[in-house]
């Protein structure tokens, strides 16, 4: 797992960001408010969050650990994906989006291009206690987004299909550990 890669930075998009780190070019997908951040430097450290798909090994660029952890906690959200949480992060900040989900206010979420009436009602209900209105994410979230993540790896390692494997541990416990999101869903797969 990456924290974050440093390094120069050799090309920039609106959509993505190419750091050279110790000779490798790392393509990361960025957000907008990342890119705006950055757009004018030659150097970059940017947070990685990594995803591992059967078909592509991805890497999503952030310039604060603030904006990957809620992208973390955006993906926890049932229907809600890699691409729909950069729009997201691409539309709103992080504060914005952190105080209409404190106050439960899903029409600013919903005019999110590719984000409908329910999906934003979920994002509030399921993040409405992980977030604070200061526009401070809740410690113990990422943690948790982060431990279903790596469980979801695993299990994917293991052989079983990513859909069946994340449907199942969507509905876990999410103050499990990793080990112990496996055991649970090793049981109901």
């Amino acid at each position: 797992m990456y924290e974050y890669i440093s390094g120069q930075l050799v090309s920039l998009t609106a959509a993505t960001a190419v750091i050279d780190c110790g000779g490798v070019g790392y393509l990361m997908e960025i957000t907008l408010n990342t890119y705006s951040a950055i757009q004018e430097k030659q150097q970059a450290r940017l947070w990685v969050h990594e995803i591992i798909r059967e078909d592509a090994h991805l890497l999503y660029g952030f310039y604060t650990t603030a904006e990957r952890d809620m992208f973390r906690l955006l993906l926890a959200v049932s229907g809600v994906g890699a691409a729909t949480a950069r729009m997201m992060l691409s539309s709103l900040s992080v504060a914005e989006l952190t105080n209409a989900i404190a106050a439960q206010d899903a029409k600013q979420i919903q005019r999110v291009k590719g984000v409908g009436a329910k999906t934003a009602q979920r994002i509030v209900i399921e993040l409405q206690d992980k977030v604070e209105a200061s526009g401070t994410i809740a410690a113990a979230a990422p943690a948790a987004s982060q431990n279903k993540e790596e469980a979801l790896s695993a299990l994917v390692m293991l052989g079983f299909p990513k859909a069946a494997a994340d449907k199942v541990l969507q509905k876990l416990d999410n103050t499990l550990s990793v080990e112990g999101l496996i055991k649970e869903a090793l049981g109901k797969l």
